[in-house]
């Protein structure tokens, strides 16, 4: 296979298990829109990754870290979506109001755009996320705020 192909089926893996992983957990879709935009979104346990996935594009695997996958996607006037750049800029807070700043990277495929921001916490520790998503400049940025409790694996 190609190098080129490789990665490219390693990113499509790394999308695809973050939404399997998200249905598999019973939860209600994340998503939220905001004009002509749709902003999907969900975190999960870094160990859920495959190794080789995860040193693929950086990602440091263990049982107290964590990973956050955003999309954005514009409305097209048939009804489809396409995926579009964006600026994020968020964070992670624990209960006890310590804050982690969340770095986001762009991943783009072939036919995919997302972004993705890692972040560390303890065994049974619940994490509020402030995410800020602005695809358009000319517009006000559409805020996520959701929390999560998350367990060392």
């Amino acid at each position: 296979m190609k190098r080129s192909n490789y990665f490219k089926t390693l990113g499509a893996s790394l999308l695809a298990l973050s939404m399997t992983l998200f249905s598999q957990q019973g939860l209600a879709e994340q998503k939220i829109t905001q004009g002509k935009y749709e902003v999907h979104y969900n975190a999960f346990n870094s160990t859920f990754l495959q190794p080789k996935v995860a040193q693929s594009y950086g990602i440091k695997r263990g049982k107290t870290r964590g990973l956050l996958n955003v999309s954005v996607l514009e409305k097209q006037a048939d009804g489809s979506t396409k995926p579009v750049v964006a600026v994020l800029n968020g964070k992670a807070t624990n209960l006890t109001s310590q804050v982690q700043p969340l770095e986001f990277r762009q991943i783009r495929e072939t036919n995919a755009l997302y972004y993705i921001a890692e972040y560390a916490f303890t065994d049974d520790q619940v994490l509020r996320f402030n995410v800020q998503v602005q695809p358009d400049p000319n517009s006000a940025a559409a805020n996520i705020k959701f929390e999560q409790r998350f367990y060392a694996d």
